[in-house]
């Protein structure tokens, strides 16, 4: 789990496609605060997790706690988006192989939700994103 961690917040810091696209098993699930349905399969949980990386970025997104054990990891962030204050934890469990598995995120309060939202379906529209990502598939 260690190993897996230390490349996540590589991940998170330097948007690296590659490095995700490399911790992520083939049929991950991406469990979103916003969305009802999880999301399956490691090309539409790598859009979800990058989009969200650049979403935070700039908005002094930090972890404050990280609960670990064998095979699951609970991340603890904090962060802000137009003056929204964020809580939010990541709870990432990884498979046999130490791959993730599943990733799922949890957000508070309300308004930190709705902003999050917001700012997701921005990013998660912007086609010369999607072009950028289609080069890793």
């Amino acid at each position: 789990m260690e190993e897996v961690l230390s490349k996540w917040h590589e991940v998170v810091q330097k948007q690296d496609a590659k490095l995700l696209k490399s911790i992520l098993d083939k049929d991950a699930v991406f469990y979103s605060p916003i969305l009802f349905k999880p999301q399956t399969g490691r090309k539409k949980v790598m859009v979800y997790l990058l989009s969200a990386a650049r979403m935070f970025e700039g908005t002094n997104f930090h972890y404050v706690k990280e609960v670990v054990n064998e095979r699951e990891a609970i991340l603890e962030f904090n962060a802000e988006i137009d003056g929204i204050h964020i809580d939010g934890v990541d709870i990432i469990s990884i498979n046999e192989n130490g791959l993730i598995s599943e990733f799922k995120v949890m957000i508070r309060p309300l308004k930190a939700i709705e902003k999050v939202g917001e700012k997701m379906k921005t990013f998660l529209e912007d086609m010369s994103f999607w072009d950028k990502l289609k080069l890793m598939f």
